[in-house]
This record gives C-alpha cells, sequence and structure tokens, in this order.
C-alpha cells in the first residue's frame, strides 16, 4: 500500500576518502556519489512527484570545517502522490566512518507503508518484512531475497538473477535488435520502436537528477554562509527554485519543468 515515509544510509570508512577518492574529493560531497543510488532506489521504486529537497552536512574531517568539501550528508527528499498524500525520505551517506568499521560499509534501508514495514541492512544480509494480515503465516518475516526472489524488471517481466547483470545483458539486446533484428533498411524502424520504450529513456531520471542538483545548490549556499535552503520543484516561480531563510526573493535554479 502507500509508502509514509524511508530512511537510507551508506556510510564508506575514511580510507575511501583519504586514499582512494583523495585525487578528486575536494569540493565534493558523499550525496552526489552516493545517495544518488537511493535517490533513483526510491524514485523508480516509489513513483510520484518530486516536491521538495532540503540538504545538511558536516565538514572538517576531509577539508576545512568553513571549505566546500563534505564529510558527511543528510539529504531529505518530499514526495507527493496521485491520492494528494505524501512521503519523506531521508538519506544520510558519509565517507568518514571509522576505519575497522565491523562490514567496512554501513548500508541501510527502511520503508514504511500504512499496512508494512521493510527493513534491509547490509552486516545483517537479508530482508525484513512485515505486512499486516499476511507475515508471518503467509510470508516470511526474514525473507531471502538473495537465492529465491522474483524480480520485476524495468521492462515488466519478472526475473531470478543477480543484481546488475540484467541492465547490461538488456542493452545488448537491444543494440543487437536494432543492428541485426532485420534489413538494413528497415533499421531506423526498429531503431524508433527502442527509442518509444519509456524504462531505457534518459527523461526517466529527470527527478534523479533534479534532487542532486538542488542538493549540490543547497550545500554550496551553506558553504556561503546561508544553511537551511529549500528548493522546491515544480511550483509558481521555476523547475527549481531555491527557497533561502530570511530572504523573500527565490533564486531559479532551473526555468523548465523537471
Amino acid at each position: 500500500q502507500h509508502v509514509n515515509n524511508g530512511y537510507c544510509t551508506l556510510l564508506e570508512p575514511k580510507q575511501i576518502s583519504g586514499s582512494q577518492f583523495a585525487e578528486w574529493i575536494t569540493g565534493r560531497n558523499p550525496g552526489t556519489y552516493v545517495a544518488v543510488h537511493y535517490i533513483k532506489l526510491i524514485d523508480y521504486t516509489f513513483g510520484g512527484r518530486l516536491k521538495s529537497v532540503g540538504c545538511t552536512g558536516q565538514r572538517g574531517l576531509v577539508g576545512p570545517a568553513d571549505g566546500p568539501t563534505w564529510d558527511s550528508t543528510q539529504l531529505r527528499l518530499i514526495y507527493e502522490y496521485g491520492d494528494g498524500r505524501e512521503a519523506a525520505f531521508d538519506i544520510h551517506t558519509s565517507w568518514v566512518t571509522p576505519d575497522n568499521f565491523p562490514g567496512y560499509v554501513e548500508q541501510e534501508v527502511q520503508f514504511r507503508f500504512d499496512n508494512g514495514v521493510w527493513n534491509g541492512h547490509s552486516r545483517k544480509r537479508g530482508v525484513e518484512l512485515t505486512i499486516e494480515g499476511r507475515t508471518p503465516i503467509e510470508m516470511k518475516t526474514t525473507i531471502n531475497n538473495h537465492y529465491n526472489g522474483s524480480f520485476l524488471e524495468p521492462w515488466g517481466e519478472r526475473s531470478q538473477r543477480g543484481y546488475g547483470i540484467e541492465v547490461l545483458e538488456r542493452f545488448a539486446r537491444e543494440v543487437a535488435y536494432v543492428e541485426l533484428g532485420g534489413g538494413a533498411d528497415e533499421r531506423a524502424t526498429r531503431l524508433q520502436a527502442m527509442r518509444s520504450l519509456a524504462y531505457n529513456d534518459v527523461s526517466t531520471d529527470r527527478q534523479t537528477v533534479a534532487a542532486v542538483q538542488a542538493m549540490e545548490a543547497i550545500l554550496e549556499r551553506h558553504v556561503a554562509g546561508s544553511p537551511n535552503c529549500v528548493v522546491n520543484v515544480n511550483d509558481a516561480n521555476g523547475g527549481l527554485v531555491l527557497y533561502e531563510p530570511g530572504s523573500s526573493r527565490p533564486e531559479i535554479l532551473y526555468d523548465g519543468r523537471v
């Protein structure tokens, strides 16, 4: 049923920011590179209309405490659905978790619905599921979805296989269909058929890209001395509109519709 709120976290150890990412980390934030995966997960899984974006964070370990390089970020997305109800999603990311932390990387998701709860944790290896009237009798509370799960593909098919492989295979199949699926004189028709598919169109990522752009603008204002800004999506003033506390003049980040 309806999703009400969610919480996602992905915490990387200090050695990530201090060595692997050190060459390019100056002026960056973990939200752009880590939270974006959760943003896409939420946007694809639950749909809805992205309504507003808020973000804050901490500095001082990777770079100066007043500089543009962020240690961790806390992002909040508000979505609105067709029935007028809203859902809030909080995404916490970091690349300064103490080294030697158990499990190396800490990942967790929690989604709460009208009639259930979905919990997943990287170090607990699995998903805990609660559905009113169905668990634990009709369905297991701890489901082993790593091995026996049937997953819904973006193109509507259900399959049972490893994460990530399906996208690569589908891409290869679609390219092969366009280039080798018939006569050369019909290639344009086959290409148009692939372009007409909604799941692989770049427009499906518009809200994900908008959320990242809004987050970066909010953090940039924070560095400049104006924390706690909020970006509204598709309001009366534009597609992405930043509102600063204490100011009556909004900043238009993107004029078109997201």
